[in-house]
């Protein structure tokens, strides 16, 4: 499929499908016209790298783990053992986040409670 026909199926920008190629996050094929083709398997790659990038992972981090969910199925895949101490502080690293945010929203609860008598 055409950059186009994935952005529509993915919700994301053509602009933003040539960043990711141009980070190594997908590699597209190119038609005898010189498109970029895309294979069905990129709509959840591309699905893959939003979450990720929503987690707050780096386009870097995301080139690491990207090979090790070859597909919508697989979790990880196990040749990619070397990864778990990464994403172990990944994953420490966002747990953090979450709690400071957590702690901020109390804090306006608190503030919002204190301005509207609730």
């Amino acid at each position: 499929m055409r950059i186009s026909e994935l952005a529509r199926r993915t919700g994301v920008s053509p602009r933003a499908l040539r960043y990711y190629e141009e980070q190594k996050l997908l590699r597209p094929g190119r038609s005898g016209g010189g498109y970029r083709e895309y294979e069905e398997t990129a709509v959840h790659t591309v699905g893959h790298i939003r979450l990720l990038l929503s987690a707050g992972l780096g386009t870097t981090v995301i080139a690491e783990i990207l090979p090790c969910v070859p597909d919508e199925a697989t979790t990880i895949a196990p040749t990619c053992p070397e990864l778990i101490d990464g994403l172990v502080g990944e994953r420490a690293r966002i747990t953090g986040s979450i709690e400071k945010l957590v702690a901020a929203r109390s804090v306006l609860d608190r503030l919002i409670e204190a301005g509207t008598g609730r």
